[in-house]
C-alpha cells in the first residue's frame, strides 16, 4: 500500500525547497523502497533547484544517502528487507555493450525505478539523480542499492556522491599509486576526497592548491604534503618546484574552470595525467595549443563519478573508514534536518561547509 511522507521539493527555479508530503508506491518489479538514515547536501541539488540540470519540476531532491531497504519488489534477488545500504545513481545493466567489454563504470544503460513518486494531489515529482533522498523513505531501483557493512550512515553515505567522485577520480580515473606525485586544484569536499584517495594509495607527495588558506589547512588532514595558495603563487611553478621541476604525475582539476583546467595541464610532468572531475558549466570552452597536446603526451581525462563500480568500491571504502584509515567523519561538517536545507544551501555556496548532512 502506498505510503505518504515527507520530502523535499524544488517546485521552481530559484524558489526555496519546501518540505511537503510525498507519495511513495509501494516497490514494483526491479525496484526497492528505502527508509532514509542520512543524505548530504551536495551541490549537484542546488544545481537542480537553479534549473542547471533540466526545467522537469518539481524535483524531489537529494541523493547522497544511505538507509536501510524497507521492501522489494518482485525479481530483486540482490538486497533483502533489512540490509543497510548506501544508494547510487549509476544501476548499472550488465548488459550494454561497456558491461559486455569488461567495464561496468561506463555502463550505457543505467536504469532507475519505473514507478513515480508524487505529491498528494498526483502531480509527478522528478527525483534528484533518479534518487530523491531528502525524504522519510524513497523508491529507487533495485540496483541503486549497494549493500554495505552497518556504519554511521552520516559518513559512509557520502560515498553515493562526492567522497565517491573525487577519491575515485585520483584512484580509479587518474590511478595514482605507491610513490606518485600529486596534486589537486580545489580544496572543497571533492578536492579534499581525491587527496584523501591519493594517502590511502601510497602518494608520497601530495599537493593542494586553493585560493582559501582556511581551505588548505584542512587539506592538510586528509593527507596533502604540501600547500599552495594559488592566489598568491603561480600554481604551476609551484606544482613544479614541488617535484624536482618536473610537474605531478597527476593533476586532479576539481574546480571545473577554463583557467584552473589550463593550469592542471601544465603542473603535470610529460606523460602524466590530468583528470577533470570537476563540472563545468555548458558555455566554458579551454583552449590549449596542440603542439602542447601533442608534444607533453599523457592522458587528459574526465571521471565521472570517480570510474567507481559501487558493488566494488563502496563495500572496500566503508571498509578502509572502519580501519580508521579513510575519515569519512572528517567530511562531515554538521548534522542536520529536513528543515534546514535551504540554509545549508547558503552555507555549502559560501563555502563555509565540506558537507552538511540530513539525519531522518
Amino acid at each position: 500500500m502506498p505510503q505518504t511522507v515527507k520530502g523535499v521539493i524544488s517546485r521552481s527555479k530559484g524558489a526555496d525547497v519546501e518540505v511537503v508530503d510525498v507519495v511513495v508506491p509501494d516497490p514494483g518489479p526491479g525496484e526497492a523502497v528505502v527508509r532514509i538514515e542520512t543524505c548530504g547536501v551536495c551541490h549537484t541539488d542546488l544545481h537542480y533547484r537553479e534549473g542547471g540540470i533540466n526545467d522537469d519540476y518539481p524535483f524531489l531532491l537529494g541523493h547522497e544517502a544511505a538507509g536501510y531497504v524497507e521492501a522489494v519488489g518482485e525479481g530483486v534477488t540482490d538486497v533483502a528487507p533489512g540490509d543497510f545500504v548506501i544508494l547510487n545513481w549509476r544501476a548499472v545493466c550488465g548488459q550494454c555493450r561497456a558491461c559486455a567489454k569488461g567495464k561496468p563504470w561506463y555502463c550505457f544503460n543505467t536504469h532507475n525505478a519505473t514507478q513515480k513518486m508524487t505529491l498528494t494531489d498526483g502531480t509527478e515529482l522528478t527525483p534528484a539523480l533518479g534518487i530523491g533522498a531528502f525524504i522519510e523513505k524513497t523508491l529507487v531501483a533495485a540496483g541503486q542499492c549497494t549493500t554495505v557493512p552497518e556504519a554511521d550512515a552520516a559518513a559512509v553515505g557520502l560515498l553515493g556522491c562526492g567522497v565517491m567522485a573525487g577519491f575515485g577520480a585520483a584512484v580509479n580515473t587518474g590511478g595514482v599509486g605507491r610513490g606518485d606525485s600529486i596534486a589537486v586544484i580545489g580544496c572543497g569536499g571533492v578536492g579534499n576526497a581525491a587527496i584523501a584517495g591519493a594517502k590511502v594509495a601510497g602518494a608520497t607527495t601530495i599537493i593542494a592548491v586553493d585560493v582559501s588558506d582556511a581551505k588548505l589547512e584542512q587539506a592538510k588532514h586528509f593527507g596533502a604534503t604540501h600547500t599552495v595558495n594559488s592566489k598568491n603563487t603561480d600554481a604551476v611553478e609551484a606544482i613544479r618546484s614541488l617535484t624536482d621541476g618536473n610537474g605531478a604525475d597527476v593533476v586532479v582539476e576539481a574546480v571545473g574552470r577554463p583557467e584552473t583546467y589550463e593550469q592542471a595541464f601544465y603542473a603535470r610532468d610529460l606523460a602524466g595525467t590530468v583528470v577533470l572531475v570537476g563540472v563545468p558549466t555548458p558555455d566554458q570552452q579551454v583552449t590549449l595549443p596542440m603542439i602542447d597536446i601533442f608534444g607533453r603526451g599523457g592522458a587528459l581525462k574526465s571521471s565521472w563519478y570517480g570510474d567507481c563500480l559501487p558493488s566494488r568500491d563502496f563495500p572496500m571504502l566503508v571498509d578502509l573508514y572502519k580501519q580508521g584509515r579513510f575519515d569519512l567523519d572528517a567530511f562531515v561538517t554538521e548534522r542536520i534536518g529536513l528543515d534546514d536545507i535551504e540554509a545549508a544551501f547558503d552555507k555549502m555556496h559560501a563555502g563555509e561547509v565540506l558537507r552538511s548532512v540530513v539525519e531522518l
